[in-house]
């Protein structure tokens, strides 16, 4: 069952799209690629690669817009006008839309899991680090963390706060860190056209001196950086998820 909603956000100052699919299972928040929008994933016949899981009510997909992507690979904006949005588009996820997801599953505690693929991987990342009190998983897949080529030059202080690379390795230790070491986070890559797997590993190096559990995953020089590869990624990650409880 397919539910489309859009709402105002104050904190974006615009309208976002959002849409649910499924009706029962564990809420996964599937993050568009830049240019994308919440039906993005339907479009890419990503939906149908999950087809199983979600018949079988082992989990419900939600999306939204890509805000804040559409402002990283715009010929007009600024860097510090990028960070800007990216920073209030993590507060629009934190504050409006995991709280109704967490409404729509009744359950107003339930750990999200966040997932996408190349900026959407960015954004999986960026969500549980900054929130490992909303998301419990992130599924990472085909990575660019280093947004640093579109800051222009700039390192504002919005774009620190909206870089794990940048942020992370000086979290103190404290509540965020101990229960971010609770949380896992996959990095699945290929090593084919347009990927960039040691973007991968270098998240990978950066959580594990710090003792958060996770892994990268290689899928081979011929997996390249398109919707062919996630479509047979994210379904073996999340019935992994929905078997075993792990990644």
């Amino acid at each position: 069952m397919k539910v489309a909603s859009r709402w105002h956000s104050p904190r974006l100052g615009q309208e976002v799209g959002v849409v649910r699919w499924g009706e029962a299972g564990l809420p996964v928040l599937l993050y568009p690629t830049a240019g994308g929008d919440a039906e993005e994933c339907e479009r890419f016949l990503m939906l149908d690669a999950l087809k199983p899981l979600l018949a079988a009510a082992k989990i419900k997909v939600y999306a939204c817009d890509s805000v804040a992507g559409r402002a990283w690979i715009d010929q007009t904006s600024t860097g510090a006008h990028r960070a800007w949005l990216q920073r209030r588009f993590l507060d629009f996820v934190a504050r409006e839309l995991v709280p109704a997801i967490r409404l729509d599953c009744h359950d107003p505690k339930v750990g999200v899991i966040a997932a996408g693929a190349s900026i959407g991987a960015y954004n999986a990342l960026l969500s549980i680090c900054s929130h490992p009190d909303l998301f419990s998983h992130a599924i990472c897949m085909s990575g660019t963390y280093d947004l640093a080529r579109f800051m222009r030059g700039e390192h504002t202080e919005d774009y620190h706060l909206v870089s794990p690379l940048h942020f992370f390795p000086m979290l103190p230790e404290g509540p965020q860190l101990e229960l971010l070491r609770t949380r896992y986070v996959l990095l699945a890559t290929g090593e084919g056209k347009w990927e960039a797997p040691w973007e991968s590993w270098r998240v990978a190096n950066m959580l594990g001196s710090r003792g958060v559990p996770n892994r990268v995953d290689l899928w081979g020089p011929h997996v390249n950086h398109d919707w062919p590869t996630w479509r047979d990624m994210l379904p073996k990650y999340l019935d992994a998820l929905t078997r075993t409880g792990k990644l």
